[in-house]
């Protein structure tokens, strides 16, 4: 397995000094802008701000309160959304779909840059959606905490155990398939 894919995680102790570049930030949208995108619809969106600024904090009043406990520190907090129609008024192919493959590009490209990134389910898309102005045609689907990686220290008891706790995944077994659902692949 390539280094990035193996290395990447999702903290939450994040570095609440670190910045990051403009030359990072505007590398990890080249990546997601570079991921398969159905046929080009490229049905992806994003909302970022930096640590300190106004899109920063409605994008972190947006998350639910277990989130809010570590994602202040981030040095940005990046709002994924889907388009869901065309200029045209057609609907977008998949688009939550096309969205994953550029919010894992960038992710990855994040761990290039030698940053980390935690991406979350836990905020309420209609804050982002009212705050933001997000047209009837727009929806947010996940926002990504990007930074430095930080001390345990600096995080709730519970979540400093559980962020040093090793990395597990199913087994193959039980995710890859053949002939018939359920019988392993590998």
């Amino acid at each position: 397995m390539h280094p990035l894919i193996s290395q990447r995680w999702s903290p939450r102790a994040l570095d609440p000094a670190a910045k990051i570049t403009d030359e990072q930030l505007e590398s990890l949208f080249e990546a997601a802008r570079w991921a398969a995108s159905s046929g080009n619809t490229q049905p992806g969106r994003w909302l970022v701000g930096r640590r300190g600024s106004s899109a920063f904090d409605r994008i972190f009043a947006a998350l639910r309160p277990g989130n809010q406990t570590w994602a202040g520190a981030a040095s940005a907090l990046i709002v994924g959304c889907v388009v869901t129609e065309d200029e045209t008024g057609r609907p977008m192919p998949k688009p939550d779909y096309v969205l994953g493959l550029a919010a894992q590009n960038l992710v990855l490209q994040a761990v290039a840059e030698g940053l980390v990134a935690h991406q979350m389910g836990g905020f309420s898309p209609e804050d982002i959606a009212s705050s933001f102005g997000l047209p009837s045609t727009a929806r947010a689907v996940v926002v990504i905490a990007v930074g430095v990686l930080g001390s345990t220290d600096l995080l709730p008891e519970d979540l400093a155990t559980r962020e040093v706790a090793p990395r597990t995944r199913k087994p193959l077994s039980e995710l890859v398939f053949t002939e018939n659902w359920g019988s392993p692949a590998f």
